[in-house]
């Protein structure tokens, strides 16, 4: 087995380490971390780089709760509910504590999450392989229109934000015709504009600019408390269990969802939480530690639950696995349900490897609590300017080619104006990946069917996601619509 390999479990640990470091700095998400390293994976074979990526991302994921412990900032967006009872514990001197709970926690909701992925994603894979152009189309459209549940407060900049990223997408040759398309007599841009510098751009490049904007290296992140103890008292272990059992569940639900991330899990998994157990001591809001392990079990779970649409249909669950799209791309490896027919070796390395990559991070969580608390005061003047090289030399060793740097830049620039104005580029990112899916099955379909729509509504599966679809678009929208007609009819 290619993960028990020492140079495959170094990479795996050597990603596990790097992730905890980028996580616990405020900013660093675990999506920025995943895109300026993705070069380092381009020569190694499928399974050491997905060892790596994999790695960073469930690190990172899990230790964006320490700077949310203990200075009431999250390293990671998906740690922002665990501020609610973590920082509060750290007030009363109790950080380790809360650092303990939401190691164990995080343990629990990604391993649930790795086993819903490997009992579910094959079942979701076998039925995708009846899908044809008119299920591929209304798939993509339904990836599409989920830009309406992760355009934040406002609807209209979600939306502008994802036709931009189709925009971008229709660059190159049409994929039917073979007319170039908006390439202004650029040669490089014949072949389209590669959507991993586009990311490296938005996601590591625009939060630099926006780092440098707000002033780096501010006051108010240092901590010098003292972290004591390894392991989790036993009557702790027996008060979160449930809510840990029960909010890993829900959160490969919600990371199932296209779209919807850790944040969305670990928001509703705390307020499920809430909602269901009166008997909170203390209050919920206080520093209750079953608020800790229900937010961080919530997140950690929506990673493998990320990955089930992503592995399986070939549309990202989160930004981290639209990345690990491209990164299976460079080696010819295409997502989707006859990966599960063709690579089922690498799948299940990817199953195993996971698994494991939890219970390393369940280790160095609670060995090296110590030392996870200083990664938080690491200067940002001297971490910055090392990313932004690592993100050159990312975009370049792409294609060897010089213009996709000027390309990462350019969305680096994008993105930063587009957050200036607070634009989500989530949408941005869904736009750029699912359009050319879309685009080409509707008019593969139209094609077959000589251009009537019947094609999509005679196929019950199409019919059904398409409506799906439907409600998708139209909930946001009533949303915002029904407290104005209770203010009108009040």
């Amino acid at each position: 087995m290619t993960i028990l390999n020492p140079f495959t479990l170094l990479l795996m640990v050597s990603g596990i380490l790097l992730g905890i470091f980028m996580g616990s700095i405020p900013g660093m998400t675990a999506t920025m971390t995943v895109a300026v390293l993705l070069s380092f994976t381009f020569t190694m074979d499928p399974t050491n780089g997905m060892m790596l990526l994999l790695g960073i991302y469930g690190g990172a994921v899990y230790s964006g709760s320490i700077p949310a412990v203990l200075i009431r900032t999250p390293g990671t967006p998906s740690a922002a509910a665990t501020i609610f009872d973590g920082y509060p514990l750290s007030q009363k001197g109790e950080a380790g504590r809360a650092i303990r709970i939401s190691t164990v926690a995080s343990f629990v909701g990604g391993i649930i999450s790795v086993l819903g992925l490997m009992f579910f994603s094959p079942v979701i894979a076998d039925a995708a392989l009846q899908f044809r152009s008119p299920e591929f189309f209304a798939l993509a459209f339904f990836g599409l229109t989920i830009i309406a549940s992760v355009s934040g407060d406002s609807l209209t900049k979600g939306m502008m934000s994802g036709l931009l990223g189709m925009l971008v997408a229709t660059i190159g040759i049409d994929p039917i015709t073979g007319f170039q398309r908006f390439t202004f007599g650029v040669p490089e841009l014949l072949t389209g504009i590669q959507f991993i510098a586009v990311m490296i751009g938005l996601f590591g490049i625009a939060e630099g600019l926006k780092s440098y904007s707000e002033g780096i290296d501010r006051d108010g992140k240092k901590v010098d408390q003292e972290i004591e103890g390894v392991v989790p008292s036993l009557a702790d272990l027996k008060s979160i269990a449930p809510v840990s059992v029960l909010s890993g569940i829900g959160g490969v639900i919600i990371g199932a969802i296209p779209g919807a991330g850790g944040d969305i899990a670990a928001f509703i998994t705390y307020n499920e939480a809430t909602r269901w157990i009166k008997d909170a001591t203390p209050s919920f809001g206080e520093g209750n530690i079953r608020g800790i392990a229900a937010a961080e079990s919530g997140n950690n779970a929506s990673t493998g639950g990320a990955l089930i649409p992503t592995l399986t249909l070939g549309i990202p669950g989160d930004s981290v696995s639209a990345i690990l799209i491209g990164a299976l791309a460079v080696h010819d490896i295409q997502p989707g349900p006859a990966l599960y027919q063709d690579q089922t070796g690498l799948l299940y390395e990817i199953f195993m490897g996971f698994l494991l990559i939890y219970v390393f991070i369940l280790i160095f969580g609670l060995l090296g609590a110590h030392y996870w608390v200083r990664l938080i005061n690491v200067r940002e003047s001297l971490l910055w300017p090392a990313i932004f090289v690592l993100c050159v030399i990312g975009a370049i060793a792409l294609r060897g080619n010089v213009f996709d740097a000027w390309v990462m830049l350019g969305a680096g620039a994008i993105g930063y104006v587009l957050r200036l104005r607070g634009y989500p580029l989530a949408p941005m990112v869904l736009g750029l990946i699912l359009a050319p899916i879309a685009e080409e099955n509707l008019r593969r379909s139209l094609s077959l069917s000589g251009g009537s729509l019947d094609i999509f509504y005679q196929s019950p599966i199409a019919l059904i996601i398409l409506l799906l679809s439907a409600g998708t678009l139209i909930l946001p929208v009533f949303r915002k619509v029904s407290p104005e007609l209770s203010d009108i009819m009040n």
